[in-house]
């Protein structure tokens, strides 16, 4: 189940995005606290970032959400999407991608975007099982400070 996030969620937030293993994959390069701190606010004052709760009741990942206004009202974008790495394999996954997508449409999406590194293939993988197909490739689109390299990003979109 999905729900929107709150300030409480900051402390698991901040775990998920400078985790070892989901942080290369997502925006932010790693940080301390005080600096994430009002990032992520913005975003849930926005209403844009949600955690992803298993059946347990436990908190099991999160993604960011946004609807875009105008002529394309009617596009969701999804990012910042990951499991906790503690959860990681139990299909998880795929079940959020099912409510992202559930959630997209209920609220009058026909088109839903996202983008991945071309080296994340096992996100790739788990978007295609959703339905995504590729759109494209964005050459050298972002930069990591850490590693001092660029990267591509695949564009995949979904339609109702």
């Amino acid at each position: 189940m999905l729900r929107q996030a709150t300030v409480q969620d900051i402390p698991y937030l901040y775990f998920l995005y400078m985790h070892d293993d989901t942080n290369p994959f997502l925006l932010y390069e790693k940080m301390d606290f005080e600096m994430f701190f009002p990032i992520i606010l913005d975003l849930i004052s926005k209403g844009q970032k949600f955690i992803f709760v298993n059946q347990g009741g436990e908190n099991a990942g999160m993604c960011k959400l946004y609807k875009h206004g105008y002529r394309c009202g009617h596009i969701y974008y999804l990012g910042g999407l990951a499991i906790d790495p503690a959860r990681s394999g139990r299909g998880y996954g795929k079940i959020m991608m099912n409510d992202v997508i559930e959630y997209c449409w209920s609220n009058e999406a026909t088109r839903i975007e996202l983008s991945a590194m071309d080296t994340n293939e096992r996100a790739i993988r788990l978007y295609e099982s959703c339905g995504f197909e590729k759109e494209g490739l964005l050459r050298n689109y972002g930069y990591s400070a850490s590693s001092g390299t660029y990267f591509n990003e695949i564009m995949m979109s979904i339609l109702k």
